[in-house]
């Protein structure tokens, strides 16, 4: 019997938060299970929506601010106290994410993470002791250079010229000057929470990975790349605490290369499951659930590299409970995430994807729905079925 259905999804980017996918799902468990008892957990990855909900479970609050957004202009944004007060929660997304790009803008050569430092220094003004950087869904490539700015380095080119914002610009920097850095950021614990799986350089470099999803040209890719590796080389020399890595560093790649400019500063980059779902207690929620039910955008062969729904099977697979995975679509490897013993897509036939993302609530409910009538109907066969006759079958073709 299904009495007891975990709803743990990640939110689909630019269509539905976790909560929204949370409660899409949990309309459709109703649907068929009216009695069960539902346990939302919607999860955050660092990316949107993850100030919201480190705020809600730590009984903190929302502090509001004007800040610069990504394609340069002043938005409002906002960080995070948490309910301890002496922990800021800065969601990167909140002021450099790719939805804050307007479409017809999407160049990640010429976007800022300027405001991300400017989230860092209003926290600051708080008095906190630690700041958390979520990473995730970022509409930036500049390895973090318009968030050092922000805190007070100046980057220059060959003439000792201040270069302006965007990852393209950093294949003129000459040289960094340090000296203007806040000089509070010494007096706090900086942490950044990031999928350790990024990295800044390579060909796994960040640029080549996510600088088409962010609206780069192939040309763009390769300029993008030039300028990180330049940007490594002289943060390396100028700034970066001995004995880092971060050309290669687990996490340097993180939000367009925050996670590189941030570590030179001596932030800690931490997996961000290990950051993120302690406060939500997860493990204990999962552990008495009669099926788990996750869900994300997209399921496939990245999933098991730091996505959620990966993360999800795993622990609960350490309580030995079933999962269900659904997503808005089912790419290449997404029936082989360790922990997942079943998946379903959502869209129940084609369609343009601005209909498929104007109705994502509605096909996620409808596909929960269906998915859980298959799982209710199976749990009703019986195990060993009666054959009439002298003969039975080997197989089934």
């Amino acid at each position: 019997m299904l009495t007891h259905v975990v709803v743990a999804p990640s939110g689909f980017k630019e269509s539905l938060s976790a909560e929204a996918a949370a409660d899409a799902i949990a309309a459709g468990v109703r649907r068929v299970l009216p009695d069960a008892e539902l346990d939302l957990v919607p999860l955050v990855d660092g990316g949107e929506g993850t100030a919201v909900a480190l705020a809600a479970a730590t009984g903190g609050r929302l502090v509001t601010v004007p800040a610069t957004g990504p394609v340069g202009e002043t938005i409002g944004a906002h960080f995070a106290l948490l309910g301890s007060g002496d922990t800021a929660v800065v969601e990167m997304a909140a002021v450099a994410g790719l939805s804050l790009v307007p479409h017809g803008l999407r160049d990640p050569g010429a976007t800022t993470t300027y405001g991300v430092g400017e989230l860092i220094r209003s926290a600051l003004d708080r008095g906190v002791r630690r700041i958390l950087v979520g990473c995730g869904d970022s509409g930036t490539s500049d390895g973090g250079a318009g968030a050092l700015q922000a805190l007070g380095a100046r980057l220059l080119d060959e003439r000792g010229e201040e270069l302006p914002p965007g990852g393209r610009e950093l294949t003129r920097l000459h040289r960094i000057d340090p000296r203007g850095l806040d000089t509070r950021l010494a007096d706090v614990e900086l942490l950044v929470a990031c999928n350790p799986y990024n990295v800044l350089c390579g060909e796994r470099g960040v640029a080549r990975v996510f600088g088409p999803q962010k609206g780069a040209t192939p040309e763009q890719v390769e300029q993008l790349s030039a300028g990180l590796e330049n940007w490594a080389f002289v943060l390396t020399r100028d700034v970066a605490v001995p004995d880092t890595n971060l050309r290669y560093g687990p996490g340097t790649g993180a939000s367009g290369g925050l996670g590189a400019g941030l570590a030179a500063l001596g932030a800690r980059l931490l997996p961000r499951f290990d950051v993120l779902l302690d406060h939500l207690d997860l493990d204990a929620r999962l552990a008495g659930a009669d099926l788990v039910i996750t869900a994300e955008g997209a399921l496939d062969h990245q999933t098991p590299r730091g996505k959620v729904p990966a993360e999800v099977a795993r622990r609960a697979k350490l309580h030995g409970r079933p999962v269900l995975a659904l997503a808005g679509t089912l790419g290449e490897g997404a029936r082989e995430v360790p922990g997942v013993d079943a998946c379903h897509g959502i869209l129940p036939a084609p369609m343009e994807l601005a209909e498929a993302l104007l109705r994502a609530s509605e096909l996620l409910t409808d596909a929960t729905e269906r998915a859980l009538r298959m799982i209710v109907l199976g749990t009703r066969l019986p195990v060993h079925a009666e054959v009439s006759g002298t003969q039975r079958p080997s197989s089934v073709r």
